[in-house]
């Protein structure tokens, strides 16, 4: 009967695949890292314009209640 799992006797075996799982983190990592800045930027650019369309609600409804007087 096979064995479930194979553990190679010669462990040159192993470098490509740890090659390739060493390639897949680092590669996952830097997506991370280029995702959480992209969505940092996005997230100051989505402030700087609700302000900016807070600022001029605000000046709109001054100018509202100034010529309602």
């Amino acid at each position: 009967m096979m064995e479930f799992l194979y553990f190679p006797q010669d462990k040159s075996e192993y470098i490509p695949s740890v090659i390739t799982l060493l390639l897949f983190s680092v590669t996952a990592i830097l997506v991370m890292r280029f995702i959480v800045k992209y969505s940092k930027k996005e997230q100051a650019r989505a402030e700087s314009q609700y302000e900016e369309l807070r600022h001029q609600d605000d000046v709109q409804s001054e100018h509202r209640s100034s010529s309602d007087s």
